[in-house]
């Protein structure tokens, strides 16, 4: 069996699980147990994926942060006998991933991109911020990996399927103090089509009002490089890099951004990439598939308006 974790919000499962139930079938074919922390969403829309069972683990009383969530779970899967624990590489998945391979006492590989049946399975996951990749191979019968999303296109398997609850009761050391809602209508960066980030040539925060117009009519998600997050002109939600949320959308527009190192580890596997800057030698012109030098405060609102008259 083929252990599955997936993450969901307000009664909406997050897209990138999907993705990991056909990774998952393409991996090996073994059934595929989809399991998450809480409940309050259609697990229809699981079965839909191919998983034939859907496991919803609960507390007795609630749980909010990773290391407690985390322990719920590994309650869980010790009772299990997976021979792959399957993980999204979101910022949340790749915490709870690494506390539940300690805690299981199992190797793990984090935030694959690839893989290839030779001689077992060799993993590919990128290193050095992005400029390299490396294959590598556990040497046990069982481990846990976390996958990148938006890199593995999800494929609907309907099957049948059925429903349990896995009742735990895990202490947390840490007390929740309170909860701050973001800003309404905001699409995380992890779950979007299309990204358009500001950098440190925004200028501060006001400088991102023109980022969101354009965002609004594209129907994307507002992102930023660590630069402008560090600065306080937004929040960290939106961080795409290294140290943020690492995105594989199908449109990612860079604006005033320069190509840090760490920021292209988060979004060079973007399908297609426009850049925005003034400066002819930023490094994000490397790996763009489409490059504009200028002032972004003449371009952006300028292409926004455009859009507009085309919708």
């Amino acid at each position: 069996m083929i252990g599955v974790y997936f993450e969901h919000s307000k009664g909406e499962i997050k897209k990138y699980s999907f993705e990991l139930l056909t990774f998952a079938k393409k991996l090996v074919e073994e059934d595929i147990v989809a399991f998450t922390y809480g409940d309050g969403f259609n697990e229809d829309e699981i079965f839909k994926y191919g998983a034939k069972e859907v496991v919803i683990i609960k507390n007795n009383s609630e749980l909010h942060t990773e290391e407690g969530i985390s322990k719920a779970i590994y309650e869980f899967l010790k009772t299990k006998d997976f021979k792959y624990i399957i993980f999204p590489a979101s910022q949340k998945g790749r915490d709870i991933c690494a506390r539940c391979a300690s805690f299981l006492d199992l190797p793990v590989i984090q935030d694959i991109t690839d893989f290839k049946k030779e001689e077992g399975v060799i993993f590919k996951r990128q290193i050095v911020a992005g400029k390299a990749y490396i294959w590598e191979k556990v040497n046990t019968d069982k481990c846990v990996l976390s996958i990148r999303p938006n890199v593995f296109p999800a494929e609907e398997s309907p099957s049948q399927g059925n429903k349990e609850i896995f009742e735990t009761s895990v202490q947390e050391r840490i007390k929740l103090s309170s909860i701050e809602k973001k800003e309404e209508g905001e699409i995380d960066v992890a779950e979007a089509d299309i990204i358009v980030s500001g950098g440190r040539g925004v200028g501060g925060p006001e400088g991102f009002k023109p980022i969101r117009e354009l965002a609004k009519v594209l129907g994307a998600a507002v992102g930023a490089s660590r630069a402008a997050v560090d600065a306080g002109w937004i929040d960290h939600s939106h961080q795409v890099g290294q140290t943020g949320k690492t995105v594989s959308p199908k449109l990612y527009i860079a604006c005033g951004i320069s190509g840090a190192l760490q920021h292209l580890a988060g979004m060079r596997t973007s399908k297609v990439i426009v850049a925005i800057n003034k400066d002819p030698n930023a490094p994000i012109f490397q790996i763009a598939d489409y490059g504009i030098v200028g002032d972004l405060f003449e371009i952006v609102p300028a292409l926004t308006e455009e859009l507009k008259k085309q919708s």
